[in-house]
């Protein structure tokens, strides 16, 4: 059966057909590293790692993963001026912006990423290129842009000229024309036009305090350092070449993240398009706003591990709803995420266990290719694992879980996260505090269930109450 994703750039699905037969070139944004990246940054790496299961255990293409790492040139509130995230992070936790202090701040959160990746069981990446380790590839791409008229020279950077590229725009659906009105009362007046966007920023005016430095492209033009969009379009085109089957993202990266990788790429590559299939995440909201770091509504796997629930229920959680569709987190939500990845979990159990069939079922090949059907459907989650549902509850009452084994297996390497997690051991001297404060406050005596709280506390854990009773965990 043929996949079908949709696709950001034509609005529409289509097959999906590799550049190159048998092969996938696939290009994920990663984080930037001034921070532990929150759980509404995590669907959108869930949903490409998802899609690149896919493309394997579905498909049998052989997938050459890019996941890069922003260690510098993103600034605060993804503006054209101010101050690098990763400074303003070294400022804030060391009280200097040292080159030492932003090594520690860069290295401290990227590690945290990559540990919180472990644990989501997401597959590493062949490539996760740090920006600062592809500067030369950077200047190479704005030398190119300079010579070809498409860049041109600030006092304070080399900005691109939207204007000298005709599909602007065409992502985001935005026109060239909306994004350039009002050019005369824009606060760079020396830009061309408001939408262009900064290739290169010079270590000048409010920038020249900048700590992470390099000789500019250009002539005689002073220190600086890559605007973020360059990043990507450099690393790409080192690792993958100039063209790519699949970039993925959230979409707060359509515009104008992905839009200005397509122009810089485009216009230094010569050929079009520079991805063939752009797929993007929504977005993850708490209530009625966007989770965000600079809105404070964050939550981090520690905060989901301290409700009582594991990386993997928060995987089986994002995934089980389509990645086109937003999600507003609720803890009740997150609860029942947990409760049917462990009827998925006992159920496969049954199926390991159960003796296998020499034969095939009508039921049980149905089932394959339902789920299969549903997965090169756009990545119809919510319909894969309806087939999986029926699969169990059909299985058990016939009593042919020998039968399931191949889709057991299929469902497993597709969502990633039906393998049986090592519960940590709780002592027994902890166990029996929990225990009597359970007593003590099914009695009302709430003196005596503070009591032992705080003892449960000094033993190095915590105890929760929630409505399915109390949950420990580990400080």
């Amino acid at each position: 059966m043929s996949l079908n994703l949709y696709n950001t750039f034509t609005k529409k699905e289509e097959e999906f057909e590799p550049i190159k037969k048998g092969e996938v070139k696939m290009y994920t944004c990663g984080p930037t590293v001034y921070g532990r990246p929150h759980i509404g940054n995590y669907s959108s790496f869930l949903m490409a790692d998802l899609l690149r299961r896919w493309l394997e255990t579905g498909h049998s293409l052989k997938v050459t993963h890019v996941k890069n790492i922003t260690d510098v040139g993103h600034l605060v509130a993804d503006a054209e001026s101010g101050e690098d995230k990763i400074e303003k992070q070294a400022r804030e936790e060391f009280g200097e912006v040292s080159h030492e202090n932003i090594l520690k701040v860069a290295r401290t959160y990227e590690d945290q990423y990559l540990k919180d990746e472990r644990d989501l069981n997401m597959i590493e990446a062949e490539h996760r290129p740090r920006a600062t380790e592809f500067i030369d590839q950077m200047k190479v791409m704005v030398d190119a842009l300079l010579n070809n008229g498409q860049a041109y020279v600030t006092d304070d950077g080399i900005y691109f000229d939207v204007e000298k590229f005709e599909r602007y725009g065409q992502l985001s659906g935005n026109s060239i024309d909306k994004l350039c009105a009002g050019a005369r009362v824009q606060v760079n007046e020396q830009k061309h036009c408001p939408a262009d966007f900064a290739l290169w920023k010079f270590c000048t005016g409010k920038n020249e305090n900048h700590i992470l430095r390099w000789s500019s492209p250009g002539e005689g033009n002073p220190d600086g350092f890559p605007g973020w969009h360059i990043e990507c379009s450099a690393m790409s085109k080192a690792l993958l070449g100039d063209q790519i089957d699949i970039h993925t993202g959230g979409e707060d990266n359509i515009f104008p993240h992905h839009e200005c990788e397509i122009a810089q790429s485009e216009s230094v590559n010569g050929s079009s398009p520079f991805v063939k299939m752009w797929v993007h995440k929504r977005r993850i909201d708490m209530g009625d706003k966007k989770m965000s770091k600079s809105l404070g509504n964050v939550l981090t796997l520690s905060d989901i591990e301290e409700m009582g629930f594991s990386a993997l229920d928060i995987r089986y959680y994002f995934l089980s709803v389509h990645y086109r569709t937003p999600l507003k987190f609720a803890e009740k939500g997150l609860g029942d995420a947990k409760k049917a990845r462990r009827k998925i979990l006992e159920w496969m159990k049954e199926v390991d266990e159960a003796q296998e069939s020499t034969s095939v079922s009508k039921k049980s090949s149905q089932s394959l290719e339902s789920f299969v059907s549903a997965m090169d459907s756009d990545l119809n989650t919510p319909e894969a694992l309806a087939t999986v549902f029926d699969a169990i509850s059909f299985s058990r009452r016939e009593n042919e879980l020998g039968q399931y084994k191949k889709f057991s297996e299929l469902v497993k390497n597709t969502f990633g996260c039906f393998e049986v997690e090592q519960e940590k051991s709780i002592p027994e001297e902890v166990l029996k505090l929990v225990e009597n404060r359970k007593i003590a406050r099914g009695n009302k005596d709430f003196e005596m269930s503070d009591s032992l709280r705080d003892k449960i506390h000094a033993l190095g854990y915590e105890v929760k109450d929630t409505s399915e009773g109390q949950i420990v965990v580990e400080l």
